[in-house]
């Protein structure tokens, strides 16, 4: 009985006895994690507890020291992570948009680059844009001219222009204004919704991790402190410093998850 005939069909990727140690001392340690396909999972945290460090390690872009990190059963190497990652989308925190390429340029590059043909580019940005809900007109700017909303709505679509199994965002509104990313959130739920694909979102915002999420997994200082969902955290925090983190963000969740008293 080989590997695979123990896999998990429902898990995408696969952590086991990962750790990834820094010069500054800083180590990230996760024993055991299993992010669900099909579902949003979200990575939340203080700062500097090794969220985005997660991040990259799923990506392939950092390597970790010790365990195994996989993708669909495939084990992520440095011999697979190229078609591995030809997988994923990856939307950066600054959106990543390349300055000297219009919004059209930067989505289609990963295409054109793919061998695609012109017609075939133009129908995918057109179909991203309306998923995105980005006005045509703004693909023919330049990101300069692009509103930060605009920029990640761009981002967006040029991480998704492929197709990806995988959608990874590295606290993709954490820069916006409130109300430009209230209506980015609203978007968002709405087109992880309508593709079904496995997401894993990087956030330090409570309600945004409620309002996206499936699936919570809060680190601190390189540790998985809980997993679950929103309402496992709200009402069975397994420490006290979920209880503070939880209470710390009480009004914002107010709105979305309706009166409840304070964490024990």
């Amino acid at each position: 009985m080989n590997a695979a005939d123990h896999a998990d069909p429902a898990a995408m990727f696969c952590l086991h006895g990962v750790d990834k140690a820094y010069p500054d001392g800083f180590l990230l340690h996760i024993p055991e994690l299993t992010l669900r396909r099909g579902g949003t999972t979200v990575l939340i945290g203080p700062s500097g507890c090794g969220k985005s460090t997660l991040l990259h390690l799923l990506l392939g872009l950092e390597a970790p020291d010790r365990g195994t990190l996989s993708l669909d059963d495939t084990p992520l190497t440095p011999a697979t992570i190229g078609a591995l990652r030809r997988r994923m989308g990856f939307v950066a925190q600054d959106g990543g948009l390349f300055p000297h390429l219009t919004a059209a340029a930067n989505v289609g590059l990963m295409a054109t680059y793919s061998g695609w043909a012109y017609p075939q580019v133009e129908a995918r940005i057109t179909e991203l844009a309306s998923l995105a809900r980005l006005p045509r007109r703004a693909l023919d700017r330049y990101p300069t001219q692009l509103s930060g909303g605009q920029r990640q709505r761009v981002s967006l679509m040029r991480a998704l222009m492929l197709d990806p199994d995988v959608l990874l965002l590295d606290e993709p509104l954490g820069a916006l204004d409130p109300l430009v990313r209230y209506e980015l959130q609203t978007d968002l739920k709405a087109a992880f919704a309508r593709l079904a694909k496995t997401v894993v979102l990087v956030t330090h915002d409570l309600a945004e991790a409620g309002l996206l999420g499936d699936w919570i997994v809060l680190l601190r200082e390189g540790r998985i402190v809980q997993q679950g969902t929103m309402a496992e955290l709200l009402d069975r925090p397994r420490d006290s410093f979920v209880s503070r983190f939880v209470n710390a963000q009480r009004a914002p969740l107010s709105a979305l998850q309706g009166d409840r008293p304070p964490c024990p």
